[in-house]
């Protein structure tokens, strides 16, 4: 069996740069332990997969190592690959996941995600949060699974050297530090070695956290973003009642086949 698949730099203005996605589009669902091996040899933070329906596209997702819920920067990805190879008329998709229906629309050559919103609570630091990430924070929230750590300046998110082994003991999916920016309303970085990312490029469900908490913090409905990765990545993000519009670009990479 031969299976188109499509590597994407999402949340990018140029290559080499966001996050890189996999994409496969599938006829009809594989098994799930097929998915997960071709992620696992894929090897990159997530590998979207999609079928079409008589509704429009189902989407799921997954690491090397397990099924995500919810990521940002591989439906981007899988969008992109959607409106520009497989000829879908209009400006606007919907995706039917495990988190619910999601819609993706065009706006020149930005592709705009409607995501739920997550509000989270602050909390009282887990045991081991500040000694993993090597500088205590300011607060600390919860979302559903992720904790945020809150810095009070871009320095401290830049120049954090985590101990990723130690994160990886910390209970939830993943970390999320971040602080206000310095040419952007926020600034972030985000680490999920529970579920085999160490530190993820570009992340766009981490921003379903951070935009409801920056918009409320800073006053704005409207915020621009950037993840410090290495790769580093620009986002804008809308509040839109209890949904969030996370904006990015993508740029192609990688055409070829799998062949299983």
């Amino acid at each position: 069996m031969d299976l188109r698949l499509y590597q994407v730099d999402a949340f990018a203005d140029h290559l080499f740069a966001g996050n890189p996605a996999a994409v496969c589009p599938l006829e009809t669902w594989l098994p799930d332990e097929v998915m997960q091996k071709i992620a696992a040899e894929n090897n990159l933070s997530e590998t979207a997969f999609y079928v079409r329906t008589p509704r429009g596209f189902q989407i799921r997702w997954f690491t090397p190592a397990v099924e995500v819920a919810l990521c940002g920067h591989a439906t981007l990805g899988a969008s992109y690959v959607i409106f520009n190879d497989d000829g879908c008329p209009g400006d606007e998709i919907e995706l039917e996941s495990k988190s619910g229906v999601l819609k993706v629309r065009r706006e020149g050559d930005l592709l705009v995600l409607d995501f739920p919103a997550e509000r989270p609570a602050r909390v009282d630091p887990p045991a081991g949060l500040a000694a993993a990430l090597g500088r205590e924070p300011l607060e600390v929230w919860l979302g559903k699974s992720d904790y945020m750590a809150i810095y009070a300046a871009e320095e401290d998110v830049a120049s954090l050297t985590p101990d990723i082994a130690a994160l990886g003991a910390v209970p939830g999916r993943a970390v999320i530090v971040t602080a206000p920016g310095r040419q952007v309303d926020f600034v972030s970085r985000f680490f999920a070695p529970r579920v085999g990312v160490p530190e993820d490029p570009v992340t766009g469900s981490a921003h379903t956290k951070l935009t409801p908490y920056w918009s409320d913090r800073l006053g704005k409905p409207v915020l621009s973003a950037m993840q410090l990765s290495k790769r580093g990545g620009r986002l804008r993000c809308r509040m839109a009642g209890d949904r969030v519009e996370i904006a990015g670009r993508a740029v192609p990479y990688l055409t070829g086949t799998i062949t299983i």
